[in-house]
C-alpha cells in the first residue's frame, strides 16, 4: 500500500483540478514551539491519490494518513506486531477470532475539537465498506462482517472468518479514524481540508506539491513526542526528486530516488546520511486475466514467466540495487519460498515455445503492457519488451502513464500486462497474499481460484504464523503455476539525507508507514 501498497505503490510512483491551500481555523491546534522551528524538507516522488482514507491504497497517500489520521493500533520500530494508539486495550474475545473488541483511550480529540467516540470508529469503517472505491482499502476488510459501538468508548469488530491478522490490517491506513460530522457516510470527501487525530496537523496542502505539517498538540496515543515541523514536497518523477535532493532543496529524500544514483553514493561522504533498511518491497509484472485479455489464457502467461530473465532486468533497468525474487512472500519474511524458480528455473524460449504451440496459441502474442510514468518504469518496461521479443513468441505495445490514469486503467482492465511495486501494509506473509491473489484482489486482475481462497482463510485462523508456513508455500506453488502476476524483484528501503538529520532509521521499514516525527535536527 501499501496498491495496491496497497498500502500499494505502482513502479516509478506509488499511487498521484488545481488544490487550493488551506488554513487550520484555530492555531491552539498547532503547537507553537513547532511553529518558531524552520520545518525539515522530506521529498519524496509517491504522490498522494487522495486525503479521503476510503478512497486510497497507495504508498503516497498511506504515509501521509499514518501522520495525519489515527488508527486503534499502530506499528512501532521497535516490533512488527500492532501496539494500541487511538485504543487503550484492544484483544479477541475467544480462541474463535471471530469477535475482536477496542476500548479507546480517555480525552480523544479531532483537530477540530470534538471529542472522539466509538460511533466515529464505527462510522470510519463502515464508510469505507459502503463506498467500495476500487482504489480504497477494502481488500484489507474482506473478513470483516460488522462494527458495533457499545457506548462511547467500546469498539466491538463481527468478523465473517477467522482471521489472526485483523489487528495488523486495522493498524494501518485502511484503520484511518475520520470525523462522522465531517465525511459522508456515501461518498469521498473531496477538498483538501482534513479533520483527523493523528500526531500531525495539515497545515496546508497542494496537490502533487507539498503537504505542511505541524504538531497536533490534541494528539493522545502511543508516541510521546508528536514531532518537530515537516514539509513534504512530492516530485513529479524519480530524476526531479535526485535533482532537487543534488541542490540541498530537501534535508530528506525518501523513495523513489533512480537506483543508478543510489548506486554511485559514496559511503565515505560525511556529509551525507544512506539509511538502508532491509526491505520488504517486491516489484512485479501483474496479468490481466478476464475475457478479452490476450493474457486471459494461462498459457500466454507461463511462456512469460519461462523467459523473463531477472538478472539481466535487475543489471540493466535497476543497476543492482535490488535482488532477484521468485516468491510472492519476500526473504526475511515467514513463508518466503522459490515457487517460481521451481516452476521456471532459468529462462527458456524454448519451453515458452512449446507451451504456447501445446495450448494452441499463435504466435506472436500481441499484447499491451503498462507502467506509470518515471525512469525506473521505463527502464523496466523497456527490458521486459526487448527480453520477450527477442524470443520472436510476443509483440509487445508498451505505454506509461500518469499515476491516477494508469491505476484507473487497470482497474478496468484496460492493459493485458501492467508493472506493479507492492509495499506490504505490515510485515507479515498475510500482506502479499490476499490483497493480490485472494478474493477482493486490489489487482483488480479478474483472478479468482477456489483452493487459495480456502488457504488463505486457514492461515488466518492460526495466531502463530510459522505453524502455516505450509499453506502458504501450497499457495504460492498455486500461482506459480497459474502466474497471475510475476514476481520479479526485491528492493531495499533507502533513505538519503544530510549529515543535521537524526531519526531516518527510523522513518519506514519498507511499509506504509511513515514515521515523519522520528525526524529531528541535530
Amino acid at each position: 500500500m501499501r496498491w495496491v501498497g496497497k498500502r500499494w505503490l505502482a513502479l516509478g510512483c506509488v499511487c498521484g483540478a488545481v488544490a487550493a491551500s488551506w488554513g487550520v481555523s484555530g492555531c491552539d491546534v498547532l503547537s507553537s514551539s513547532g511553529d518558531d522551528d524552520k520545518p525539515i524538507m522530506v521529498g519524496t516522488a509517491d504522490p498522494v491519490k487522495t486525503l479521503d482514507p476510503a478512497g486510497a491504497y497507495d504508498a503516497g497517500s498511506w504515509g501521509l494518513y499514518s501522520n495525519i489520521f489515527q488508527s486503534l493500533l499502530t506499528f512501532t520500530p521497535a516490533a512488527p506486531k500492532p501496539v494500541p494508539d487511538a485504543a487503550k486495550k484492544c484483544g479477541f474475545t475467544s480462541d474463535e477470532l471471530l469477535t475482536y473488541v477496542c476500548e479507546l483511550r480517555s480525552g480523544l480529540r479531532f483537530t477540530s475539537g470534538r471529542d472522539i467516540t466509538a460511533q466515529d470508529v464505527k462510522f470510519s469503517f463502515d464508510r469505507i465498506v459502503a463506498i467500495h472505491d476500487p482504489g480504497g482499502p477494502m481488500p484489507l476488510l474482506n473478513s470483516l462482517k460488522s462494527v458495533e459501538a457499545k457506548g462511547a468508548n467500546k469498539v466491538v469488530f463481527h468478523l465473517s472468518s477467522a482471521d489472526a491478522t485483523f489487528p495488523y490490517k486495522i493498524a494501518t491506513g485502511a484503520g484511518s479514524i475520520v470525523d462522522r460530522e465531517k465525511y459522508s457516510a456515501s461518498k469521498l470527501r473531496t477538498g483538501d481540508d482534513v479533520v483527523g487525530s493523528g500526531p500531525y496537523v495539515l497545515k496546508k496542502y497542494e496537490h502533487e506539491k507539498i503537504a505542511e505539517l505541524r504538531s497536533n498538540s490534541r494528539y493522545k496515543g502511543a508516541l510521546k513526542d508528536t514531532g518537530k515541523p515537516v514539509t513534504v514536497r512530492y516530485f513529479k518523477d524519480a530524476e526531479k526528486l535526485r535533482d532537487a535532493w543534488k541542490k540541498r532543496n530537501v534535508d530528506v529524500a525518501a523513495r523513489q530516488l533512480p537506483s543508478a544514483y543510489l548506486k554511485s553514493l559514496s559511503p565515505s561522504d560525511s556529509s551525507v546520511r544512506v539509511m538502508n533498511n532491509p526491505g520488504a518491497t517486491t516489484g512485479n509484472l501483474a496479468f490481466n486475466v478476464r475475457t478479452g485479455s490476450a493474457m486471459k489464457n494461462p498459457a500466454a502467461r507461463r511462456a512469460i514467466a519461462a523467459v523473463v530473465d531477472r538478472g539481466e532486468l535487475i543489471s540493466i533497468a535497476h543497476s543492482r540495487t535490488v535482488d532477484s525474487l521468485y516468491s510472492l512472500i519476500p526473504k526475511g519474511v515467514t513463508g518466503h519460498s522459490t515457487a517460481f524458480y521451481d516452476a521456471y528455473p532459468k529462462p527458456s524460449p524454448d519451453r515458452a515455445r512449446r507451451i504456447l504451440r501445446d495450448a494452441g496459441i499463435t504466435t506472436p502474442v500481441n499484447f499491451t503492457m503498462a507502467y506509470p510514468s518515471g525512469s525506473a518504469a521505463k527502464a523496466e518496461g523497456a527490458e521486459l519488451k526487448a527480453q520477450l521479443e527477442e524470443t520472436g513468441l510476443f509483440k509487445v505495445t508498451f505505454n506509461q502513464y500518469d499515476w491516477n490514469t494508469f491505476q484507473n486503467g487497470f482497474n478496468k482492465g484496460a492493459y493485458d500486462a501492467y508493472g506493479i511495486i507492492w509495499y506490504p501494509d505490515f510485515l507479515d506473509a498475510d500482506t502479499f497474499i490476499s490483497p493480490l491473489v485472494g478474493a477482493e484482489s486490489t489487482l483488480h486482475n479478474g483472478y479468482s481460484n477456489a483452493k487459495v481462497d480456502g488457504l488463505i482463510r486457514d492461515t488466518q485462523k492460526s495466531p502463530q504464523r510459522e505453524r502455516v508456513v505450509g499453506d502458504f508455500r501450497e499457495i504460492q506453488r498455486i500461482v506459480a503455476h497459474d502466474v497471475p502476476l510475476l514476481p520479479l524483484w526485491q528492493g531495499k528501503d533507502t533513505v538519503v539525507s544530510k549529515d543535521s538529520i537524526s531519526g531516518t532509521q527510523f522513518l519506514s521499514e519498507g511499509t506504509g508507514m511513515w514515521r515523519l516525527w522520528e525526524l529531528d535536527r541535530i
